[in-house]
C-alpha cells in the first residue's frame, strides 16, 4: 500500500530517469540514482520515509544543548532490537521485504539527525536503503555545520533535511543553494 506522497516520490523519480536517459547524463550526477530508480520498480523498501510511521521527533532528554540556538541533542542510542522493530514495521505495515534483504544495505535514519535535535525515538528512524542514503547524506553535515555557525535556525534546517527526504531529485541543488547562499 502506498501513500500518495510516496506513489508521488516514485513517478517523479521514474520520470526524472526517463528525461536523464533521453537528453542525456548531467554534468553533476546524483549519486546511485540510477539504481534508486530502478528499484522503485519492485516495492522492496522506501524511498522516503513513511509520514505514518516516521513524522519525526526531536530530542526531548538533552544529554547537552548545541550551537548558539542552544538545540537539544541526545547522544546516538538506538538498540539493535529496535532497529529491528523498525524494520519489522515498515514491512509488515507497508508490505517492503527489507527484513529478507541484506542488513548491510541498510541504516536505520534519524529523519531529523541527532546534530539537528533529533530523537532516538521510533517515530524518528526509518530504514533507509544505502541508494538513498548516499544522495541524503552529503546535506546532513552542511546543515549542521550551518547551524553551529549560527546561520540558520534548527527551524530551517529540519525543513530542509525534511524536503531533501521526501524530494531527492532535489538534493543536489539544494547543496548548491546553501554553498552559494551562506
Amino acid at each position: 500500500m502506498l501513500d500518495y506522497g510516496d506513489l508521488r516520490m516514485r513517478i517523479c523519480i521514474a520520470l526524472t530517469f526517463i528525461a536523464l536517459t533521453a537528453c542525456g547524463q548531467p554534468s553533476d550526477p546524483i549519486p546511485s540514482f540510477e539504481l534508486a530508480a530502478r528499484l522503485t520498480q519492485d516495492n522492496r523498501y522506501p524511498l522516503i520515509p513513511a509520514d505514518d510511521l516516521t513524522p519525526g521527533a526531536t530530542c526531548k532528554s538533552p544529554s547537552e544543548y548545541r550551537y548558539p540556538e542552544h538545540i537539544p541533542y541526545c547522544d546516538r542510542s538506538v538498540s539493535s532490537s529496535t532497529k529491528n522493530k523498525v524494520i519489522r514495521t515498515y514491512d509488515s505495515q507497508l508490505q517492503y521485504t527489507i527484513g529478507s534483504m541484506p542488513r548491510t544495505d541498510f541504516k536505520i535514519d534519524h529523519y531529523i539527525p541527532l546534530c539537528m535535535g533529533g530523537a532516538n525515538d521510533v517515530a524518528n528512524l526509518w530504514p533507509q536503503h544505502k541508494s538513498v542514503y548516499t544522495i541524503t547524506d552529503p546535506l546532513e553535515p552542511k546543515l549542521c555545520t550551518l547551524l553551529e555557525q549560527g546561520t540558520i535556525t534548527q527551524a530551517y534546517a529540519i525543513e530542509q533535511i525534511q524536503y531533501a527526504k521526501h524530494h531527492l531529485d532535489e538534493v543536489s541543488s539544494i547543496l548548491k543553494r546553501l554553498d552559494t547562499s551562506f
